[in-house]
């Protein structure tokens, strides 16, 4: 087997082997679902109710006296 035949079968193996990442394609759907994860999870932190609670845990975590 010559070198080149050799290089050739090496890199075929190795793409029959599987794939252990992820394809371009599966990365930007991936980065698209973590945009709105990310964009839903800011609008439900912006939320009042969300917003009056947090506020209302550090005013009652400051406030505790030793």
């Amino acid at each position: 087997m010559n070198r080149l035949s050799r290089w050739l079968t090496t890199r075929l193996r190795a793409g029959l082997a599987g794939d252990a990442g992820m394809s371009t394609a599966e990365y930007a759907i991936g980065t698209i679902a973590a945009a709105a994860f990310a964009a839903v999870l800011y609008a439900v932190v912006r939320g009042d109710s969300v917003v009056g609670a947090l506020t209302s845990i550090v005013q009652r975590a400051l406030s505790v006296t030793f």
